[in-house]
C-alpha cells in the first residue's frame, strides 16, 4: 500500500530531523564564532561592523536567520 511504505520510511529515521537540526546549529555556532574572530579590516570588506557582529554573536542558536 502507498500510504504504508511513507510510514516504514518514517519509522527507520524517527529522529533525523532532530539530528538535522542540531547539526544545523552546531554550523551556525561555529561561523558565528567565526565572524567574532575577524579583524576590523576583514569585517569592513564584507560590509559589517563590530556592533553587528556583536548583535549576531549575542542571538540565540536557534535563531536562525535563513528560517531552514
Amino acid at each position: 500500500m502507498k500510504g504504508q511504505k511513507g510510514f516504514v520510511l518514517m519509522a527507520k529515521r524517527p529522529l533525523l530531523g532532530l539530528f538535522q537540526t542540531i547539526a544545523r546549529w552546531q554550523i551556525v555556532h561555529r561561523e558565528r564564532q567565526m565572524l567574532a574572530s575577524m579583524s576590523d579590516d576583514a569585517l569592513k570588506d564584507i560590509g559589517l561592523n563590530r556592533a553587528d557582529v556583536a548583535h549576531e554573536t549575542h542571538r540565540h542558536v536557534w535563531e536562525d536567520p535563513l528560517r531552514k
